[in-house]
């Protein structure tokens, strides 16, 4: 996998999470003919595509600490109304991360999570630790919407990616 681009994760003035997404060499390949700037409005799109399409990792680290049910309960609100499957995907994608982050009391600073989303399912990690899985191509296309789509939960992450991906 290749890095795409990083950001932050911020909430009023916190930075709570910093994120990194990792992807195939042909989301970059993709992008490499668009211009981040003078192409946007097709550029924007195209990232999206080309990461629902493909194998994509995302790598969040905690700069602030959370509980268990306020991490998982975040990310899985910032999931759902993107999501077009059952909310029982929804669910369980919460309780893979409220589980993970329970084993080890909260979301410390440093915690790390990793969401590897692929065409049919998105697999969550805590601290290296392999919580389980969650199979459905919806949840995983939803998943990258959180970060790619209009309403971006990171916009510097989606503004990183194009700058790396896209040309000038």
């Amino acid at each position: 996998l290749y890095l795409l681009g990083v950001g932050v994760r911020k909430k009023a003035i916190i930075n709570v999470y910093s994120v990194a997404a990792y992807s195939s060499l042909n989301v970059k390949k993709s992008l490499s003919l668009l211009s981040a700037k003078a192409d946007r409005k097709r550029a924007l799109p195209a990232l999206r595509s080309a990461v629902r399409s493909c194998p994509t990792t995302f790598c969040l680290q905690m700069a602030f600490k959370a509980g268990a049910e306020t991490m998982a309960s975040a990310i899985a609100e910032s999931v759902a109304p993107r999501h077009e499957g059952g909310k029982s995907e929804v669910d369980q994608l919460k309780k893979l991360i409220f589980d993970g982050v329970k084993a080890k009391g909260a979301a410390t600073k440093g915690t790390k999570f990793q969401f590897d989303c692929t065409t049919d399912e998105v697999v969550v990690s805590v601290d290296g630790n392999i919580q389980g899985s969650v199979s459905s191509s919806k949840l995983s296309e939803s998943f990258c919407d959180v970060y790619f789509d209009d309403k971006a939960v990171s916009p510097n992450l989606r503004d990183s990616c194009l700058q790396n991906c896209c040309t000038g």
